[in-house]
């Protein structure tokens, strides 16, 4: 059964193209003009995915509401912001609010319809690994051991300090996910922690991660946020 995609953008000809783009991947789509309209169609039925613009005409903040309100429903749902509003604070927010992406405009539609590909096999990852042991992750070349507080990268052993497990535990926990520097102050069970002391810790991470595989490279800087993990 196709997964089913929800755009919500105000302006016709922009969510009739991306409407066109999506379909032809391959996926149903639920289009929408407005936050009301959104809000009554998922009520009816929640998407695997979906695509917000962030002014809804009067509306300045519609997208960010929209994301609160279908977050709180089904909190691993993939959102994309698609939107003109391209400065740090707005992106910064819309990360902190749960979403997985934060798209400018213009944008390729066929990048879009790549963009939804990938983050719907990001989901699929997500919850193959859910229905694994609660101990045991397997991202990719990647495995994580909770209770015996283990890491392997492609069956090599890498020797991490507790505070370096951690926050490499809340980095992997959903791959493709932006994480903030709090969330990963917070992994470190210490004081008085900056984001700098987050950038250190993170340089040390990924040196034990090159010293096995020169090639790494799944750890990307969010600006000003935090950072995400890409299975590579």
């Amino acid at each position: 059964m196709p997964k089913l995609i929800a755009i919500v953008e105000d302006d016709p000809d922009q969510r009739a193209n991306y409407t066109y783009a999506v379909t032809k991947k391959g996926y149903d789509v639920h289009a929408y003009a407005s936050r009301e309209e959104a809000l009554l169609g998922f009520d009816e039925q929640l998407p695997d995915l979906v695509v917000l613009d962030i002014i809804l005409g009067d509306e300045v903040d519609a997208g960010f509401q929209i994301c609160r309100d279908v977050l709180s429903r089904s909190p691993s749902l993939p959102v994309i912001f698609l939107t003109e509003r391209i400065n740090e604070i707005d992106k910064i927010s819309g990360l902190r609010l749960g979403a997985w992406d934060y798209l400018s405009k213009p944008i390729s539609l066929d990048y879009l319809a790549e963009k939804i590909s990938s983050l719907l096999r990001l989901g699929e990852v997500r919850s193959d690994q859910e229905n694994t042991s609660a101990n045991v992750k397997v991202i990719g070349k990647l495995t994580l051991d909770k209770e015996a507080l283990l890491i392997n990268w492609e069956g090599e052993r890498l020797d991490l300090s507790g505070t370096e497990f951690r926050m490499l535990a809340k980095l992997v926990r959903v791959p493709g996910h932006a994480v903030s520097y709090e969330t990963l102050m917070n992994a470190t069970m210490q004081s008085l922690v900056t984001n700098n002391t987050i950038n250190t810790h993170m340089r040390n991470i990924r040196k034990k991660f090159e010293a096995i595989d020169s090639n790494f490279d799944c750890i990307k800087s969010e600006y000003g946020f935090g950072y995400r993990w890409i299975k590579q």
